[in-house]
């Protein structure tokens, strides 16, 4: 495999581009994006449009969920199909983009507000937007993940408005505008147009790998300047520690460590654990066959798993309109290719259980933790929730198609160091509020609202976080996707060699030594702390449409919030813990002669089957059927709109304890997010509410009335 690449000859981008084709400005305005699409007006770039430009596009509204069970150039037809937008004449919220209407309007640049392309690590995004002619994305943030897919299949991103009128006036672009101060290999991925290519000219020697600061480079954005005695050491986070022994210093002889790094150092980093989903194996497995070889084997086959995880339940959910539109049988491809692939690759996958119709074997975040992540690995996963990991003291990030494809090649992945912020969570938190009421708190705080954390590291920090399970500290962990950080991590501990040795049935000495030194050290840097007190924080919940739509729930009227159903699980949400938190609240339902209010359909689904075995020991399974509460089996689902818990209209309101409810994102209802305690209460209640130890329940009338 790797002498075919040495042969293949590959070169670099011109060092000046021209585009050709117009701009799609994504505003927040029906009638100004239908004219850009459908009636071929071009738009000027005025301050009055500036602002229209919609902020916080999600890549769920640049290729819905479904869109993504296509994995080759058809993407091109979809991009922007699930984008939100505002009639300004009525008020109502507007699909407006139809498919192939961008590839249509012959686009080649478009430019939108802040956090652009937040949301699941779908390299689908940027792929759709590719083959429908875009080639320039312009925007005033964008998020990591995001960023990185389009770098890695050629999409060039900036931050500088200044650009659309040189693209428009058809001028010379040199490229080094879209590549001046990033690190030495991610300008050079961009001058090669991509990942792919750029690791055939590293395998053939032709590009530079920067030193770190610590090796005797600048480290940082250009690794140019040898300094004469680098220090020996410096104060490192958990995370910079974690990264500083897996830097590849001679893929060669498969050589790593260095005594450190610091934010901007870029490389290579070697990986513990690779895995993916169905949604994008099938996908990345095209690419490796087709750029490497149909014959060609994976890297490691033992260190990658695949998981079947997200669509199982999908034909219990899917739309007869869609089933007959094909895309049932569509979806069930990427099952079968990536099967196939797994088979001829001797990968170990998670798939659908034997002898049941659906539900898989575990989410791949659950299991990942459940069984394989230790404190220390280096985790990289298709998913832009695999800090999921982190709670165990791991740096685990979500990558694209791309970057998973080639880390089939050489077991790395590119990175530069992050930066760090720590949120210090302090106090005695309310027996009724739980990590996921911090991470609520924390995603309303400016600094994150206003994108100040992407691409951060964020670590949880202080007492309150100390006291949480590992369980709970997942929740913290997950939920860095919502930050927008580029991974979560918490310190291990005792309760993480405690976890190794309940959970994993590891030996305590070994687990004790997994657990040194992966903690930060005093002095070490962060360009931020969030200071938050536990005590002050009540149940809340995240009013449709984002995460960080954060209220406590006991200032949300007097008026109840009518819901139709409650959702509880994901993996977010669906682990052993979240469980006991779900039946601790049925329970005293239960005792007052109460079940989930006869307006409310309630789903219960776990993370893996040792949750669900866990849920039958405990007796759970009894407690949610008796209580009407439907139990799932593991998987994705409603989190992501495949599965039993989407709302079928717009008028429809639920209530979920998954991590994130963009538009579309559950159905086309009305989402809100709160804690496992929060929607079991609710389910019981029938209404938005919280829950305290104790409480009697107050249940509305059941209706059916109009929803509030």
């Amino acid at each position: 495999m790797i002498k075919d690449l040495l042969d293949r000859s590959i070169e670099k981008r011109p060092t000046t581009l021209t585009f050709e084709g117009r701009v799609l400005y994504l505003v927040d305005d029906t009638e100004r994006l239908k004219a850009q699409l459908y009636d071929g007006e071009n738009l000027e770039l005025t301050d009055e449009l500036k602002d229209l430009l919609r902020d916080q596009i999600s890549t769920d509204e640049i290729t819905p969920a479904y869109i993504c069970f296509f994995y080759d150039e058809t993407l091109g037809d979809f991009p922007y199909l699930g984008l939100r937008t505002t009639n300004r004449a009525s008020g109502e919220t507007d699909y407006p983009v139809e498919r192939n209407a961008v590839r249509n309007g012959g686009f080649v640049c478009s430019v939108a507000g802040k956090r652009r392309g937040k949301g699941s690590s779908r390299e689908a995004s940027p792929y759709a937007e590719l083959h429908a002619g875009i080639r320039v994305v312009v925007a005033e943030s964008i998020e990591r993940i995001y960023n990185e897919n389009c770098q890695n299949l050629g999409v060039l991103t900036t931050n500088d408005f200044g650009i659309i009128d040189r693209i428009l006036a058809g001028e010379e672009i040199p490229l080094s505008e879209f590549t001046e101060g990033k690190d030495e290999i991610t300008r050079q991925i961009i001058e090669y147009g991509g990942l792919f290519e750029f690791n055939v000219a590293r395998l053939q020697g032709k590009v530079t790998i920067p030193r770190t600061a610590a090796q005797g480079g600048a480290g940082g954005a250009t690794g140019a300047v040898t300094l004469e005695a680098p220090p020996a050491t410096r104060p490192m986070t958990i995370a910079e520690k974690i990264f500083a022994t897996h830097l590849v210093t001679n893929a060669a002889k498969g050589e790593t460590g260095v005594p450190w790094v610091r934010p901007g150092d870029a490389g290579f980093f070697r990986t513990d654990i690779r895995f993916s989903h169905e949604y994008v194996t099938p996908m990345a497995s095209i690419f490796f066959e087709e750029k490497v070889g149909a014959d060609a084997k994976v890297v490691d086959a033992d260190s990658i798993l695949f998981f079947r995880d997200h669509l199982t339940f999908l034909d219990k959910v899917m739309s007869e309109e869609r089933i007959e539109q094909g895309l049932l049988d569509v979806a069930k491809e990427l099952e079968v290719k990536q099967r196939t692939f797994a088979e001829k690759q001797g990968v170990t996958l998670y798939g659908e259980q034997m002898g049941r119709q659906l539900g898989s074997q575990a989410i791949c975040h659950s299991k990942i933790l459940e069984e394989y992540a230790e404190p220390g690995m280096l985790v990289i996963g298709t998913d832009s929730h695999t800090p999921h990991a982190g709670a165990i003291g791991a740096v685990a990030f979500g990558v694209g198609t791309t970057a998973i494809f080639n880390s089939w090649i050489t077991k790395d992945v590119r990175v530069r160091v992050p930066e760090s912020f720590k949120v210090v969570i302090t106090g005695e938190p309310a027996p009724n509020v739980t990590a996921k009421d911090y991470m609520l708190e924390i995603l309303r705080h400016p600094y994150i609202r206003d994108g100040e954390a992407i691409g951060k590291i964020i670590e949880y920090a202080g007492p309150a976080v100390e006291a949480l399970s590992v369980d709970e500290r997942a929740t913290m962990a997950n939920m860095a996707a919502e930050v927008g950080a580029f991974t979560g991590i918490i310190a291990a501990d005792g309760k993480s060699v405690d976890f190794l040795v309940n959970e994993r049935g590891m030996d305590r000495a070994r687990a004790q030594e997994l657990v040194e030194g992966m903690q930060s050290d005093p002095g070490a840097e962060y360009v931020k702390v969030i200071e938050i007190d536990a005590a002050a924080i009540r149940p809340m919940a995240a009013l449709p449409n984002d995460p960080g739509n954060g209220v406590f729930i006991d200032e949300l009227g007097d008026e109840p919030i009518r819901i139709d159903i409650a959702y509880a699980g994901s993996c977010t949400a669906g682990k052993k813990e979240d469980m006991d938190m779900y039946a601790r609240v049925f329970a005293e339902a239960d005792a007052q002669g109460l079940t989930i209010h006869p307006d409310v359909n309630a789903f219960i689904q776990c993370g893996s089957i040792e949750v669900r075995e866990y849920c039958r020991t405990q007796g759970y399974l009894q407690l949610f059927e008796r209580m009407g509460a439907e139990f799932i089996e593991p998987g994705c689902g409603a989190c992501i709109a495949a599965g039993p818990g989407v709302t079928r209209a717009p008028d429809e309101v639920s209530i979920s304890s998954q991590n994130r409810n963009f538009p579309g994102r559950s159905g086309p209802g009305n989402l809100y997010l709160g804690s496992p305690y929060s929607v079991a209460a609710s389910a019981v209640a029938g209404y938005v509410t919280s829950w305290t130890p104790g409480q009697r329940f107050e249940p509305v009338t059941p209706r059916k009335l109009a929803t509030v």
